[in-house]
């Protein structure tokens, strides 16, 4: 079964438009979406949970309109958005309680557990927190109430390397029931590469791609020096360095024994997003 299912998916804001958005995400998975900043991540997510309305397309999750979820099957969702929209004033303790009268399935042992292994104060208010704190107090709660599909938006930003990989453990554990699964944007594309079952790239509001991690850096390679021999439509992307023009090809289109370099899903971005 599909957790996320978007099909055509539209919405403009401003000078900003989403294009004609299809993703999928299968359950037992978990998503990098990658983009530079106005990409579209944020807005993608905020359509997801309903936040925003869409101007056209559909959204389903778990096979229903994400419109026409009911309140308990809004429990489903857990989200980290890049600001974490808790009361300033309230304590951690505090907000366990307060959750406790908003999620019909809240596991406040759960959530105590999260709180000592992400090292986070019961008794401190959230204004004192850094940005790191409150992300790791955002997902503890977003974990807390038995979702089956989180929605993490830039959710390892401000975080050291050791929390960030503590944080992708967990994200990894999540998965491990297969009925869930996690769609995360990030600037910290080495997080992504590190855990992600499919990467999407998005680039102004237009889905570049979407596959496989394992596929891309298997189907794609890096070329340096010239293109004789090589059909125009196998590269996809080009690069001027000082020493040289790098350019990204399709493996299957280039003549057998020609050298390629590996190439990394960052650096697959970067070609993509010049040549779009």
């Amino acid at each position: 079964m599909n957790a996320l299912e978007i099909r055509g998916l539209t919405k403009r804001r401003g000078d900003f438009a989403l294009q004609g958005l299809d993703l999928t995400l299968p359950a037992g998975c978990i998503m990098g979406l990658i983009g530079e900043n106005g990409a579209g991540k944020s807005t993608t997510i905020r359509l997801i949970l309903n936040a925003l309305s869409r101007d056209g397309g559909t959204v389903a999750v778990y096979g229903k309109d994400n419109r026409a979820l009911t309140p308990l099957e809004r429990e489903d969702i857990g989200a980290v958005l890049d600001e974490v929209g808790l009361p300033e004033y309230m304590t951690a303790r505090q907000i366990g309680r307060m959750m406790a009268g908003i999620f019909a399935r809240w596991q406040p042992e759960v959530y105590r557990d999260y709180l000592r292994r992400l090292a986070l104060p019961e008794d401190k208010p959230f204004r004192d927190f850094s940005r790191g704190m409150k992300m790791k107090l955002g997902l503890a709660a977003a974990l807390s109430h038995q979702p089956k599909l989180l929605l993490l938006d830039e959710a390892t930003s401000g975080l050291d390397p050791v929390v960030r990989d503590e944080i992708l453990t967990i994200f990894a554990d999540f998965t491990r029931d297969e009925e869930h699964a996690v769609l995360i944007s990030s600037h910290i594309v080495s997080d992504l590469e590190k855990i992600c079952d499919y990467i999407a790239f998005l680039h102004k509001g237009r889905l570049l791609l979407c596959e496989e991690k394992d596929r891309l850096t298997e189907e794609y390679g890096i070329l340096r020096g010239g293109t004789d021999g090589i059909a125009p439509a196998a590269v996809c992307g080009r690069h001027a360095t000082p020493y040289g023009t790098e350019y990204l090809v399709r493996r299957s289109a280039v003549p057998a024994g020609m050298t390629l370099g590996q190439v990394n899903i960052e650096d697959l971005f970067v070609f993509m997003a010049k040549e779009a």
